[in-house]
Order: structure tokens, then sequence, then C-alpha cells
């Protein structure tokens, strides 16, 4: 076994630098694949890395609260016996790899968009093989994905696709119904060539998912839902109503901790992306009318309860044990596999992305 490098890694299509928050584990200890090493801050949200086998953490390179680029060395990785002299070389010799011609094509292509009957929604596509598609829920966009698309890339064809009224995509929704969103993914899929493809949808993603799926069950190879709307009654309106009306900072803030178990997690530039967005000329009004349609009162409109349960392909449930947005006790509604991941909010696959992630891995693997 040589000596291998833990480098700060690229989670996102914009990240170019991180900071070292915490780590996890003490130099000399040892670790398991899969366990926690240490917290990296991102300008969207903090992160942990995982260990990618088993090993013992020899040499810690980068202290915390370091900020370092793409690439650079935050630790060593090595066997007991190899002497400190050659940990030391290694160390002092390290370069940061060059991106691979690959690596620069994927960054310089960036999201493009589909055009559906002279709409356009806009998606971000990365690998190749089995297709994955991922939904985002209400208000947010396919940065939503910034952990796991990168997980699954490297295996399958993915695509995160933003929803008409989020992110770059049109904002004209229609009457911004389930139906009509489900409408619009269907046809963007139709035109990307994708006749069957894994169904990845978070809240009112999932709900729209769900009804893909429903629809064609044929073009769905498996359907995982996390933290999915319509399983239920109740949401929790004061995000709702925030999220469309939020014009400040203070606000917006406010509005996006409701999303985390710890609010710390809500970032800067998490807060500015929200209100760039909201500041595109139609997206406060689009987010108005699919809210009137999906959330009138206070409540869900939306149920996709029998949907679920009648479905053929294999579905999931993940779900975060301190959602405030959506109740956990709506997956029992589902009758289908629940996971619950602890120490989550409505954001398990960023708050807890390397739990969520081999979930999903080892799911669409059977």
């Amino acid at each position: 076994m040589s000596i291998t490098p833990i480098t700060m890694p690229k989670w996102g299509l914009t990240m170019t630098e991180g900071k070292v928050v915490q780590w996890l584990k003490p130099q000399g200890g040892a670790f398991a694949k899969g366990e926690e090493l240490l917290e990296i801050e991102t300008s969207k949200i903090t992160n942990v890395l995982e260990a990618e086998e088993d090993g013992t953490l020899t040499r810690i390179v980068a202290p915390e609260d370091t900020t370092l680029p793409i690439g650079a060395l935050l630790a060593v990785v090595a066997p007991e016996t190899t002497p400190a002299a050659e940990v030391d070389a290694f160390i002092a010799g390290f370069v940061v790899p060059e991106p691979s011609e690959e690596t620069m094509a994927e960054a310089e292509a960036g999201p493009r968009t589909v055009d559906i009957g002279g709409r356009s929604l806009r998606y971000l596509e990365r690998g190749a093989g089995v297709p994955v598609v991922m939904l985002h829920g209400f208000g947010a966009d396919l940065n939503t994905w910034m952990f796991t698309q990168p997980a699954l890339a490297d295996r399958h064809r993915t695509i995160a696709l933003e929803l008409p009224g989020h992110g770059g995509s049109t904002k004209d929704v229609g009457a911004g119904t389930l139906d009509a969103l489900a409408d619009a993914v269907e046809a963007a899929l139709a035109t990307l060539d994708i006749d069957r493809a894994h169904l990845i949808g978070h809240s009112m993603g999932g709900a729209v998912a769900a009804a893909v799926a429903a629809r064609r069950p044929d073009r769905a190879a498996t359907l995982t839902l996390i933290a999915p709307a319509g399983l239920g009654p109740e949401i929790n309106a004061t995000f709702i109503d925030g999220f469309v009306r939020a014009t400040r900072r203070k606000d917006a803030e406010a509005v996006l901790r409701l999303l985390v178990r710890d609010p710390a997690l809500v970032s800067r530039t998490m807060v500015e992306d929200m209100l760039r967005n909201k500041r595109i000329d139609g997206a406060t009004a689009a987010l108005e009318t699919i809210a009137h349609a999906w959330f009138p009162g206070g409540h869900q409109a939306v149920d996709i309860t029998a949907s679920v349960a009648g479905l053929a392909m294999a579905v999931q449930l993940i779900w975060g044990a301190d959602d405030r947005i959506v109740p956990e006790t709506h997956a029992l509604a589902a009758r289908v596999p629940v996971h619950v991941v602890e120490h989550a909010g409505h954001l398990p696959h960023m708050e807890k992305a390397g739990a969520v992630n081999d979930l999903i891995r080892r799911f669409i693997a059977a």
C-alpha cells in the first residue's frame, strides 16, 4: 500500500475552494470506509468528506480554519510502517494536479437548456450510462444536487433538471399544478432521448417524479423520494409563504434556516442565490402560482399516496428525522421502504450527503 493523499473535493458546479471547519478523526487515528473524516465549508453549505477506503490518518496537513483550492492536500494516509521521512517527502513534493480535459470540458459546458414547446428548462448533465433524473423542491434549483450528482455520475448519465418557475428555467408555469409540472418533465425527457431512467425527487420534485412514474411506469426504473410532498395535508406554511414573499436578506435567511437541522449550515451564498433567482423577471409570480395550486390555505392539495402505493417499480423514501417542512410521519402513508436519516432536516441529501448517496447508489444498483 502506498501513501495516499486526501485532497479538497469539488462539490457542485461553482466550487473552487473549501474551508476546513473541523477534523472528525485525530491524526494517527484509524478509520473505516464511509466514516466521516472532516467537515468542509463551501460557498453553499457545509458537508463532510468521507473515507473512500479503510486507513489511518497518518498526517493532517491542512489545519482547521484553512481555506484551500480544489485539489489541495488536506492529509495523507499511509501504512503504519511508512517512515516519517517518506511522508515528509510526499507532502513536500505534492503538486495539485491539473484538471483533466474531461473535467475542463464539463466545467466549460455548464448547464444547458432543453426546449419544450417554446419554453425552456435548464438542466445540468454529467456522466454516462443508465440515466438518473433528479427533480428539486419548491424554490430550489439544480444546486440542490451538488453533492448527489457527482456521486452518481461515475456510473450514470445524470440530469439535474430545473422545474418551470425555478432557476434558469422558463417562468411560464401554466396553472402551476402537479400535472403541469409533470407534463414539462415528460416533454424534457422525450427531447433528451431518455426512454427509461431512475427518478429521484425532493419535496415538490418528489411528487412530480411520482406522477411521472405513475403515468409512464415503463420509463421509471426506480423511484427515490426524498421528503416528498403529497403524502399528507400538513406543510410548514411559514416556509412557503416566507419563501414567496422574501425580498430582504434577513427574511430570506430566516426562511432557509427552516430547511436544515443546523441553521449554521445556511451560508451567505445560499441566501444570495435565493434572492438572485427571485429577482428574475416573472420568478415571484411563478412561485405564487405554484404555491396557490399546491399549498392553498397552508395545506397540501396534492395527494400522491395512491399513486405511490400502486407503482410496480421499486420505490424508496428518504426522510430527515428533524424535518420542519414536511412531517416525517407522512412516510407511513406510502407503504414502501423508508430510510430515516438522523441529524438531518428537510435537506438530508445536502446535510447528510454521504448517507443519502449510499442509499441511492445501493438502491439503483439492485
